[in-house]
């Protein structure tokens, strides 16, 4: 199977509707894509498994489902082993230990693409174009700024790419950047 972003993102429309969660897989998406471009690796290939990472996740919020019965929708498809295999060892509970670089990228952009969101959308300018890696790291630890989000994952996830965090931060915020206006985080600039 040729992988292919269009059927991916027509694939990941299709089973969700939300906006925001839609926001969310772009953001990774472009994110995971950054990387793939600093490290010489597939970004195409990159691109589909992040933007497919939480396609079922609006469907099949449960742990017992989300990413299995994802999983199981691509495999049915004809999508390689090594993409399912990088989305099921993003959820930490899956069992499925990260081994790959993808697989490291993945769960280091998925919840810290989502935390720059929401600390550019709560700026005077709403846009992610005059964040910085400072104000993240501020956020971070602000304990009611977005509670929902693990500082520990946010940290591991640096970690395990092998970057200091601010500079995790600073490439997520770069890779962002180039995406503001499809993500809806230009804001006033």
């Amino acid at each position: 199977m040729t992988l292919s972003r269009d059927a991916a993102y027509q694939l990941m429309t299709q089973h969700t509707q939300g906006e925001s969660l839609r926001k969310h897989m772009l953001a990774v998406e472009a994110a995971v894509r950054g990387y793939a471009r600093l490290w010489g690796e597939n970004e195409e290939e990159w691109a589909v498994v992040a933007l497919l990472h939480d396609f079922d996740y609006e469907k099949y919020p449960d742990p017992a489902d989300h990413p299995f019965r994802g999983v199981e929708i691509l495999k049915a498809q004809g999508y390689p082993e090594w993409v399912t295999r990088a989305i099921l060892s993003h959820a930490d509970y899956s069992g499925v230990a990260r081994e790959s670089r993808l697989e490291h990228t993945l769960y280091a952009c998925d919840e810290m693409s989502g935390f720059v969101t929401a600390a550019a959308l709560v700026r005077p300018s709403k846009s992610v174009l005059d964040l910085e890696a400072a104000s993240v790291i501020k956020r971070m630890k602000d304990k009611a700024f977005a509670r929902a989000v693990n500082r520990d994952d946010l940290r591991r996830g640096a970690e395990e790419i092998g970057l200091p965090l601010d500079q995790h931060i600073t490439n997520v915020i770069a890779s962002l950047r180039e995406r503001a206006d499809d993500l809806g985080l230009r804001g006033a600039l």
